[in-house]
């Protein structure tokens, strides 16, 4: 995957993120600012979540701890290395961890 390749994807799924928190049951408020979108929950507590470009990664950080997700093209979605873990399924987990209440982000 080129830069340019790997920007415009990561640009793309932090808009589906911006989007699927738009849509949530609960309170999200969220700030993308030079690729690194922060997502606070009602707890004001956050998750990070940002583009590694030197290593075509994307990176997510919560009370749970770091994540790095490699993008997977033939399903073409971001999957967790350690695992293989989907990025929606993990934010959905942290964020219902962290925050307290149920959530189930989904791409639109």
């Amino acid at each position: 995957m080129t830069e340019s390749e790997f920007n415009r994807q990561i640009d793309a799924t932090l808009l589906a993120i911006e989007e699927a928190a738009d849509a949530s049951e609960v309170e999200i408020d969220y700030e993308n600012s030079g690729g690194v979108l922060t997502l606070t929950l009602e707890n004001r507590s956050q998750v990070i979540i940002n583009r590694q470009t030197p290593v075509r990664q994307l990176w997510v950080a919560a009370r749970s701890g770091g994540f790095h997700f490699n993008f997977d093209a033939a399903s073409g979605e971001w999957r967790r290395d350690s695992d293989g873990a989907e990025l929606f399924a993990v934010l959905s987990r942290v964020i219902s961890e962290q925050g307290g209440e149920a959530v189930t982000l989904t791409v639109g």
